[in-house]
């Protein structure tokens, strides 16, 4: 047999459809906010942890400091700054066969491209190197990686941005220098979006390192030594190792050692922070919907006098009134958060699309949970928003309620 208590309720809302439709709707806007921008961070840190997880096996070696040369000297430029021969060959000795060293020089420099200006990294290293970690989108045309001197290669940004192919031509250098040197474009590489490995090829520019050497100086003095391993359960070793050997004064430590482990976990943590705080926002339409059904609520139970007072008097006991009335805030909030939870899905679906161009994380369970979560605090704020109304009504003196309702 079917609960009196609640097909009382059903009738009730369905006597005051509207006005408790318009009541859920807050609970619609706060269950769309919330599970949308909860799937918005949730598709974010997935993409960056699936992009990261793709260079985990590489530790990216930098200088920790600026040197200085002599007193009196020219202090040296960016590109003559950072890693020495002698700490690439400790760290070369330290890696041996259990991983590959690749010695990278990177700078920042305008370029200009049919007369068109841009600006992106530049990255100077051997050919040889390039392919080991890098590899190249063959549809503008067959390109190679193992580039000449005068030859480069550019990342799938700027090749977009430009319209490029492979054999166009590129100036790198200041916008104002009438010397820029004309380079010939051997290949467009592949997108990378995040990395932790500290190349950012996208829009950035790929020459010989020979080339580097020769346009900015500093021979020998790399922006990072980059150390892909062999076996990824080693990085932890071969870490420390380096470690040991060149950070030889724990109060100045020559170089900075890092890897995707370390990035993962700042890049989440920073996407998480600002995914809580946009849901949190979205949770103020729901305490807006909380108010809403409290006060729908509280008109019911004004409206229902003369039916509670007879519920009463013929031995109703109060606990089924108060059910019923909570019957009726559970009702609102299921409404409210199963159109919601429609909703989110269709709208998460476009923003995350628009956003971030792909929603190829969108149905993973981290990121679809957001909408039975969402839906479920919308129906929790609904009841918890009609226990007073419920308790009030349960707690009416019966004569008093009849003779309120004549």
């Amino acid at each position: 047999m079917s609960d009196i208590f609640f097909s009382l309720s059903v009738r009730s809302v369905r006597l005051n459809f509207l006005r408790s439709m318009l009541a859920a709707i807050g609970i619609v806007i706060g269950v769309v906010a919330i599970a949308s921008m909860g799937m918005l961070g949730t598709n974010m840190q997935l993409e960056v942890k699936d992009q990261l997880s793709s260079s985990a096996n590489t530790i990216v070696i930098s200088a920790d400091s600026v040197r200085m040369g002599p007193v009196g000297t020219r202090p040296p430029s960016s590109a003559a700054t950072g890693m020495t021969k002698s700490e690439l060959t400790k760290i070369d000795s330290i890696v041996g066969s259990n991983g590959t060293v690749i010695p990278i020089y990177s700078t920042n420099s305008q370029f200009t491209i049919n007369s068109i200006p841009g600006r992106g990294s530049v990255y100077g290293i051997d050919p040889l190197d390039i392919s080991r970690f890098l590899s190249l989108n063959q549809s503008y045309g067959n390109g190679t990686t193992r580039i000449g001197v005068n030859e480069v290669l550019v990342g799938a940004e700027i090749a977009q941005n430009f319209n490029l192919k492979v054999g166009d031509r590129i100036r790198i250098g200041s916008f104002s220098s009438s010397s820029r040197p004309e380079l010939r474009i051997a290949g467009i590489l592949n997108p990378r979006g995040t990395v932790a490995d500290g190349v950012s090829t996208d829009n950035g520019i790929v020459v010989h390192s020979q080339w580097y050497t020769d346009q900015y100086g500093g021979e020998d003095q790399w922006s990072q030594v980059n150390v892909i391993v062999n076996d990824i359960d080693n990085i932890g070793d071969i870490e420390e190792a380096i470690n040991a050997k060149i950070n030889t004064n724990p109060k100045t430590p020559a170089v900075r050692i890092r890897d995707a482990t370390q990035q993962l976990a700042s890049e989440t943590s920073a996407l998480s922070t600002v995914t809580t705080f946009i849901m949190a926002i979205g949770a103020i339409s729901l305490l807006v919907a909380a108010v809403s059904i409290f006060n729908v609520m509280m008109m019911s139970v004004s409206e229902r006098i003369e039916e509670i007072g007879i519920l009463v008097s013929i031995g109703t006991e109060r606990g089924e009134v108060r059910r019923m009335f909570l019957y009726e805030a559970f009702i609102l909030g299921l409404l409210g958060a199963g159109i919601g939870g429609i909703c989110s899905v269709v709208i998460g679906y476009t923003v995350v699309e628009a956003m971030m161009g792909t929603t190829a994380y969108f149905f993973q369970p981290a990121s679809i949970l957001y909408v039975p979560a969402a839906m479920s605090i919308g129906v929790a704020v609904c009841v918890i928003s009609g226990v007073y109304p419920a308790w009030r009504a349960s707690n009416m003196d019966p004569i008093d309620a009849l003779r309120n309702s004549e």
